[in-house]
């Protein structure tokens, strides 16, 4: 039995997807609040339990060989450090546990490449580059790193087996939650998008992570740490390519560096009262301007990870929006 826990998330209902078409018997753990209905054309099991409950978690692993650990919450807003720190750290520390009392033989855990400590500008970040919540930038980042230290110590000490994949950006088809990138490209799609900001990032399909996700399990090394990460693109570049997709004139007018960190507080505001999908906001800013000079050579390598090129990603990204969401 392979148990996932984020299964209705952007990479968890991609994997429970592979996994059942290759005739795996798999458990996908969702929260008693959630709607199972990204995966409910699958064969998957559903079971009930919330990482931030240590019992409910210890049942949901039990009879299971390997647990992909994907559950966590992502925020580039300011205002939720606690939830954060619950979810994904407490929750983490929760599922070491539940594999270690289970004696569960491989645990997976997605991470994230903002775990990493920020490196110099024009520095590349891999795998040696050190895990450390203090240097890096937003409660998102640190929660990774905290998280990601605790599964690596838990392995280290020979008490469980497990292995951290790192993605970068996560962009493609089967966005059911609706991701900041999803939305962007909602919104140009529907010619709502009218001005942009300057920048850039690293970002990778989902279908390719979760083929890095599977080649792990069956390619597993106790320990090790892996980058997903795919081609860093600018936002010039991305509306180009949106253009080119949809048809709609591409918008031309961009907003400053400093009109537009001044901009995004009033946006996080406007986000939190109206509770719309936030696009700019301070965190989101600093990331469009930060590293990404991201290397997925070792996992290219030893995993046999090889993600699509970002254009196929985009493409499939807008058609799966229009034939599954209105408006």
């Amino acid at each position: 039995m392979i148990a996932v826990t984020g299964a209705t998330g952007h990479i968890g209902n991609v994997l429970v997807r592979e996994l059942c078409g290759k005739g795996l018997e798999v458990r996908a753990i969702l929260p008693p609040y959630e709607s199972a209905h990204p995966i409910s054309d699958t064969q998957a099991q559903i079971f009930r339990a919330d990482i931030r409950d240590a019992q409910s978690v210890n049942k949901a692993f039990e009879g299971c060989q390997t647990v992909f650990h994907l559950a966590g919450y992502i925020s580039i807003m300011p205002f939720k450090k606690k939830k954060l720190f619950e979810i994904n750290v407490t929750g983490t520390r929760n599922v070491i546990n539940s594999c270690i009392y289970n004696k569960v033989d491989k645990l997976i855990y997605t991470s994230s490449v903002h775990a990493f400590s920020e490196p110099q500008e024009g520095k590349t970040i891999d795998e040696k580059t050190p895990f450390d919540p203090q240097k890096v930038v937003g409660n998102y980042a640190k929660t990774k790193a905290l998280a990601t230290l605790e599964v690596l110590d838990a392995a280290a000490k020979g008490l469980i087996k497990a292995m951290v994949l790192c993605p970068s950006g996560v962009i493609g088809p089967y966005d059911h939650r609706v991701s900041e990138m999803g939305e962007l490209m909602i919104r140009y799609a529907s010619n709502k998008l009218h001005t942009y900001i300057k920048g850039g990032y690293d970002f990778v399909d989902v279908r390719d992570v979760v083929q890095g996700l599977m080649n792990a399990q069956e390619n597993f090394k106790n320990s090790e740490v892996y980058i997903l990460s795919g081609y860093k693109i600018t936002v010039d570049e991305l509306l180009d390519y949106l253009e080119k997709i949809t048809g709609i004139k591409r918008p031309t007018r961009y907003i400053g560096k400093t009109l537009a960190y001044a901009a995004s507080f009033f946006a996080c505001a406007y986000y939190w009262l109206t509770k719309t999908k936030a696009l700019l906001t301070p965190y989101s800013l600093y990331t469009l301007n930060s590293n990404s000079n991201i290397s997925n050579f070792k996992a290219r390598g030893q995993l046999g990870f090889s993600p699509r090129s970002l254009q196929e990603s985009i493409k499939d990204s807008v058609s799966w929006f229009r034939q599954n969401r209105k408006g």
